[in-house]
């Protein structure tokens, strides 16, 4: 075999092993898109938005301190 043939093999099949770890890297951005998808559609499911949380809390506050001002009036009494 000639000098020419070796590089053109040994190119070859570099350019076959990096096409073929381009293509697994190419699923695994493909996989991990459809995960994330996935994710995102089934997070609102899952956890309370942060206005909503905010809006409990808040009436939560609200029932507490009526609580605490009729002890306050119940203990000076």
């Amino acid at each position: 075999m000639d000098t020419q043939n070796l590089f053109n093999l040994a190119a070859g099949a570099a350019i076959g092993i990096g096409g073929w770890f381009a293509r697994q890297l190419w699923d695994s951005v493909q996989m991990l898109r459809k995960d994330v998808h996935a994710i995102e559609i089934d997070l609102p499911k899952s956890y309370v938005m942060k206005d909503d949380l905010d809006k409990r809390m808040a009436h939560i506050e609200e029932m507490f301190q009526r609580i605490y001002d009729k002890l306050d009036g119940k203990a000076d009494k």
